[in-house]
């Protein structure tokens, strides 16, 4: 799907966020080369933290980093396999790499409108300085004004992804944005 994704990030004018099944330097590189903004990495994190590593210094700020769990253990291969390692032991394997962001799925809510898990992702919140966007639950204005207020001190969330909600008509890109206060 490169050149489907290389052509969208040509054909519009607002950056590009690409991710799955990047699994190896050429095919990240390939996508940052071809315009995307931001790349996102998830079992490569996991399997090979070092081309996690060479991406994240050659595109400072380029690279996010997608931790997809399920009960606090990072999941990979597209949610198909547990990874045996802990959010936490993942994040603090990163701190130290030039990130974008931490896109943090919990898989057990995704797509399910449930809400998300606010206390987890304090925690998530408070374990790293990167940026984190939470996935997987929003149902809810409700429950985007409670990420909203998600908060480390002086930091809060970088941003929901949110998918299931708009896609049925829960409500619209617009009321989200104004619900969050932005």
């Amino acid at each position: 799907m490169r050149a489907v994704v290389a052509a969208i990030a040509e054909a519009v004018d607002v950056p590009v966020q690409a991710g799955g099944g990047l699994r190896d330097e050429f095919s990240a590189e390939a996508l940052l080369d071809a315009g995307v903004s931001r790349i996102v990495l998830g079992t490569a994190v996991v399997e090979d933290p070092g081309m996690l590593r060479r991406v994240a210094h050659r595109h400072p700020g380029r690279v996010a980093v997608g931790l997809d769990a399920r009960g606090g253990e990072v999941a990979v291969r597209g949610w198909t396999a547990g990874s045996g390692r802990t959010l936490e032991e993942v994040l603090a394997a990163v701190e130290d790499a030039p990130l974008g962001a931490v896109v943090v799925t919990d898989i057990s809510r995704d797509g399910m409108l449930i809400g998300p898990d606010v206390a987890g992702l304090t925690a998530v919140l408070a374990a790293t300085r990167h940026p984190v966007v939470a996935s997987g639950g929003v149902g809810s204005l409700d429950d985007l004004r409670a990420l909203a207020d998600v908060a480390d001190g002086e930091r809060t969330l970088a941003g929901a992804i949110v998918g299931t909600a708009i896609h049925e008509g829960v409500f619209s890109v617009r009321e989200a944005i104004a619900a969050c206060g932005r």
